[in-house]
């Protein structure tokens, strides 16, 4: 017996996307999937050691529901980009190390980097 693949999802088994499905999510969004250059492993080590430190976060946190979730990791992707300095980046943050490339080639932007300064809020959901 063949097993079958369903595209609707049920509580035993995850919804399934194709590919292509993502692609025009993607055009629809305005995001554009970039493969790493080859030869440049320490990429795919950045995104792999944010994947990590986002993987820390979801497990030692406790969410009261989905928008706690999300508030929480857009807490988190704004700390991480204009917070926290990258040893690969020479020890500047990702959004600084943007604005450096800006400065330098601003015809490779489609829009001006910009660091939004401020408190962090961490107004939980009711």
């Amino acid at each position: 017996m063949t097993p079958s693949l369903s595209t609707t999802p049920t509580p035993d088994s995850p919804s399934i996307t194709t590919s292509n499905e993502i692609s025009v999510q993607n055009r629809i969004r305005q995001q554009y999937h970039r493969l790493i250059k080859p030869q440049h492993p320490q990429t795919n080590g950045m995104i792999e050691r944010f994947n990590g430190r986002v993987a820390e976060v979801l497990k030692s946190t406790a969410f009261i529901s989905a928008r706690h979730l999300e508030t929480t990791l857009q807490q988190y992707r704004h700390l991480y980009n204009h917070y926290i300095p990258q040893k690969n980046l020479g020890h500047v943050t990702p959004v600084d190390k943007l604005k450096e490339y800006y400065r330098v080639k601003p015809e490779l932007f489609q829009k001006k980097p910009i660091n939004h300064p401020g408190l962090d809020s961490y107004s939980m959901p009711s």
